[in-house]
Parts: C-alpha cells; sequence; structure tokens
C-alpha cells in the first residue's frame, strides 16, 4: 500500500513539474505529457503500468464529461446543432464505417465487425487536447463552440458504436435494424436518466441548507452517480452526464446564489480537472511498453503501419466530411446563409483539430480478453497498438502543426462579436443603471437619510460615467488593441505591488488575517477580470 501511494504522488509530482516545463517551452501540455511519459516509460526500472480500463472509465470520464458540459455555452449548442450533430454523430459512424472496410482489407485476420470495433475506438477526438491546444490563439468563438460541442456527445456515439461491434465480434450476429432502434434507446435514456438525477441535485442544492462545502462535494458527486446510474440500466452513461451537466449549468443561477459558493466551487473543480487531464495523458506514453508486449505474433513494424494508415484514414475522412458539412446546407437553406460564411478556413481549423484521446484508449483497453466460449479474443493487442498509434499521431502531429496552420491561414472571428472587454463593460453599465434605479425606486428615504446609501449612489452614477467614457474611448482609439495590452499589463503590475503590500501588512499585524484575506480575494477577482482564463 505505502509503495503504491508513493508512486501515485511520485507521479502527480513529475506531472506537476512536466507541465511547468511545457509552459516554459510553449507547448500544449496534453502533446508534452504524452512525449513525456513515452520517454520516461523507457528508462530502465521504471514501473510498467498496466491501465484498468474501467477505472478510466469511472474515475476520469465522468468529470472530465460534466465539467465540459457545465462550460459550454446552451446559446452557442443550440445555434450550431445542426453542424455538432452531423459531426457528433454522421463523421463518427462515416469514420468507423470507413475505417471498418479500410482494416478489413489491409489487415490480415480482420473481420467485418473487428473493423467496426476499431472504428468505434478511433472515430472521436478528445476535447481536452483540441481547447488547450487552442488556447490563446486567435481563433474564431464559432470553431471553440463547434469543437466543445462535438466533444459533448460524440463520445456516446462511439461509445455506442463500440458496444455492437463487440457484441457482433463475441455472438457473431449483427442485425442493423436492432441496432438502430438500441442506438436511440440507449442514447435517449441516457438523456432521460441524465435530467431526472440532474433535477433531483437541483432540488438539493436549492431547496436544502447546504454550505459552500456541501454544494462543491454534490457537485464532484453528481457526476459520477448520474453515470453509474444509467450505467445500471444499460443506457449511455455519457448521455447522462452530459445532458445533466447542460440542465445544471443552466439553472446554477438558480442554486448557486453566493460569490462564497462559486469561487469555492471554481476553485476545487480547476484542480480537479487539470489534475485528471494531466494524468490521463501521461498515463498514455506509459503505457505503451505493456502495449508492445502483448502484440504477440504481429511485428512492431506491421502494427505501425497499420496505425500509420489507419491514422492517414481518420485524418482524410475528417477534413472531407468538414466542407460539405459546412456549406452544402447554406445551398439549401436562406435561414442558414443568415448567418455568415466561414469560407475554407473555419473547416481547416475544425478538421485538423481532431486529436484523439483518452476516451479511444480507454474504450481500446476495455476490450475482453476472452471470448464467451473461452477463446482469445482475435488481434486484442493489435487493436489496441493501433489505437496507441492513432492517438500518438493525431496529438503529436496535428497538435504541433495546428497554431502554425492558424497562424498562417490568419484567421479573423466569423461572427459579429463585440471584444469580451467591449462586452465586459457593458454588462457593468446595465447593472450600475439597474443598482441606482432599485435605490430610487425602493430605498428613497433611505438615500436622505443613510450617508452611506447616499454615496452608494453617488459612487455608481460614477461609475456609469466612468465606464461610458471608457467605452467612448475605446471607440475613438485607433490603437485600442496595443493601448489596452499596456493598461492590462500596468493593472497586473499593480496587483502584483498590492499582494506584496497586503504581506507585509500581514506582518506588521496591524490587520486581522482574515481582512488581509479578504482584500486578497478581491484582486484575484480584478486580475481574474483580466485575464480572464477558466482553463489552465
Amino acid at each position: 500500500m505505502h509503495e503504491h501511494l508513493l508512486l501515485i504522488l511520485g507521479l502527480l509530482l513529475v506531472v506537476m513539474l512536466l507541465v511547468m516545463l511545457a509552459q516554459r517551452i510553449k507547448i500544449a501540455y496534453p502533446i508534452f505529457l504524452v512525449l513525456a511519459g513515452l520517454g520516461i516509460s523507457f528508462i530502465p526500472g521504471v514501473p510498467v503500468l498496466k491501465l484498468d480500463p474501467e477505472i478510466i472509465f469511472l474515475i476520469f470520464l465522468p468529470p472530465l464529461l460534466y465539467e465540459a458540459a457545465w462550460y459550454t455555452s446552451w446559446n452557442d449548442f443550440w445555434k450550431w446543432k445542426r453542424t455538432i450533430s452531423l459531426m457528433a454523430f454522421g463523421l463518427v459512424f462515416l469514420t468507423s464505417i470507413v475505417v471498418a472496410f479500410a482494416a478489413q482489407s489491409i489487415i490480415p485476420g480482420f473481420t467485418l465487425a473487428l473493423g467496426f470495433l476499431l472504428g468505434g475506438i478511433v472515430s472521436p477526438p478528445d476535447a481536452v487536447a483540441a481547447t488547450t491546444v487552442l488556447k490563446g490563439l486567435k481563433v474564431p468563438k464559432r470553431t471553440i463552440a463547434m469543437l466543445e460541442g462535438e466533444s459533448l456527445i460524440n463520445d456516446a456515439s462511439s461509445l455506442i458504436v463500440f458496444r455492437f461491434a463487440l457484441a457482433a465480434v463475441m455472438t457473431g450476429v449483427f442485425s442493423m435494424q436492432e441496432a438502430t432502434g438500441q442506438f436511440f434507446l440507449v442514447a435517449g435514456m441516457g438523456v432521460v436518466v441524465g435530467i431526472v438525477g440532474a433535477h433531483i441535485f437541483y432540488a438539493i442544492h436549492r431547496f436544502l441548507p447546504t454550505t459552500p462545502a456541501i454544494d462543491a462535494a454534490l457537485t464532484v458527486m453528481t457526476p459520477y452517480i448520474l453515470f453509474l446510474g444509467a450505467e445500471h440500466f444499460h443506457f449511455s452513461g455519457v448521455m447522462a452526464v452530459v445532458s445533466g451537466g447542460l440542465f445544471m449549468s443552466f439553472r446554477a443561477h438558480e442554486i448557486f446564489k453566493t460569490g462564497t459558493t462559486r469561487i469555492n466551487m471554481t476553485g476545487v473543480w480547476n484542480t480537479l480537472i487539470f489534475v485528471m487531464n494531466a494524468l490521463v495523458f501521461v498515463l498514455i506514453g506509459l503505457e505503451l511498453p505493456d502495449i508492445i508486449n502483448g502484440l504477440g505474433e504481429t511485428s512492431l513494424m506491421d502494427g505501425i503501419k497499420y496505425g500509420l494508415i489507419i491514422s492517414l484514414i481518420v485524418i482524410v475522412v475528417r477534413l472531407l466530411w468538414i466542407y460539405p458539412v459546412a456549406h452544402i446546407p447554406r445551398w439549401l437553406s436562406k435561414k442558414v446563409r443568415q448567418d455568415p460564411s466561414p469560407g475554407w478556413k473555419n473547416p481547416l481549423i475544425i478538421g485538423w483539430a481532431g486529436m484523439r484521446g483518452v476516451v479511444s484508449l480507454a474504450t481500446a483497453l476495455s476490450i475482453p480478453v476472452m471470448m464467451n466460449d473461452q477463446a482469445e479474443f482475435p488481434l486484442r493487442n493489435l487493436i489496441i497498438f493501433i489505437t496507441f498509434v492513432v492517438i500518438f499521431v493525431t496529438l503529436v502531429f496535428q497538435g504541433l502543426t495546428l497554431p502554425l496552420i492558424i497562424k498562417l491561414t490568419k484567421i479573423g472571428e466569423i461572427d459579429p462579436i463585440l471584444p469580451s472587454h467591449e462586452q465586459q463593460t457593458g454588462i457593468q453599465i446595465r447593472l450600475d443603471h439597474l443598482a441606482v434605479d432599485r435605490l430610487n425606486e425602493k430605498y428613497e428615504k433611505s438615500l436622505t437619510g443613510n450617508s452611506l446609501v447616499g454615496n452608494l449612489k453617488e459612487n455608481l452614477q460614477n461609475d456609469i460615467k466612468l465606464h461610458e467614457s471608457h467605452l467612448s474611448s475605446l471607440e475613438m482609439c485607433t490603437n485600442r488593441q496595443n493601448d489596452l495590452k499596456e493598461y492590462h499589463e500596468i493593472m497586473l503590475d499593480i496587483f502584483a505591488i498590492q499582494r506584496k503590500e497586503l504581506f507585509r501588512l500581514k506582518r506588521e499585524k496591524l490587520f486581522s488575517d482574515d481582512e488581509i484575506r479578504k482584500a486578497e480575494s478581491q484582486l484575484d477577482l480584478n486580475e481574474l477580470k483580466i485575464t480572464g482564463n477558466r482553463h489552465l
């Protein structure tokens, strides 16, 4: 027990150091961690890790999906639902079909059922890798919305394909009509379980006397309970977590009413998701020696060849699918043409962002070792190795070249969207006006009889004038991006000096630690208005 605990703590420490190194050399940490894990796995004496797919699915998948659903804009998801659905379902099915027939034709001993099994495994891209690579790069909001929306439901469609293909291999029987009906039943009932479970947790948060710590703990429990509840009835746990997460996110303003609750929950989830993502990607690299040892009669070079061919297929199929999805509906529908055209750049970036990750590896590892008749599962180790090659090629090759493609295409915002700082200023003006109106309507006597309330109104009015003049200066400024960058740098420098001053005040013991911590929290909130990133 002590050795296992020490190994886990050591691995966590190594992961943290590797992430810091990745940030220093400016490489997206999922890519760097896979490469680092691969390198570490070949160091003599390093323990060979054998991942239990059930543990990966149960521990990692529910919270990662729930967090993605929580931060997904429902408005954007609904607006681009057609494109998202065509990628999350149509592209997954098309990729599975093409991979199935290609694998059957090029890999000796591969049946069509095994081909569909492999296709279901390698068809869903990993959104964490894509959004991490895209972080800090200038890409359209539409691109991010589509990639995040796709990632919410493509895992469900691919796992359902995998489930039916596995059943066909195990039993030797497959009915397209039955599989289609089962698909809609499994996915649809997964959504029902998710919505019902989310309503239960909604009632707990809203009507019971919870605390910020309890609320945060409940949000961590929610995705696991939704996932296990759906899987218990043989429905889609993925769809349950996604639908429940979208519902809870949409109602968050009703159940998390205090700033303390929201800040506490954000801190818990940011830490949890970062650690899980980092561990998952380094484990992918560390798993390779065990995968290679299991190849058996298949040579390593043949395995690499098959993996590279399948990798090329999934990349090309995605690119070929994205362009018709982006443009054909515009030719057929006048309503669709009301939105600005995506051109050729946006589909290229979405197509090239199809990097595979942990779901594909965990799905491959979940293939049973033995058949129902106690015979060995055919070509299991080769399927796992091909999956690893596809993950490695798409994650490293596409991940490292994606920033270059974005830079070369010089893509700009497609839709008419105001810059973030202008939106924030506009929102604050609306809130300040609302506060002033409330004071005038409900607290008229207090305005004259209570000097503090009178000062509050005066400060709000001054803030409104300040924000309005700020917007006017932005509109007049021809070089506002440079000015804004300089302004942000100055503010961050001031915040740093203020933090040092708070530390000195703490040593001088002139003020209580509680009050100093409150001042630190306010500085954190002010800094967050400038940095604005929820991901690491």
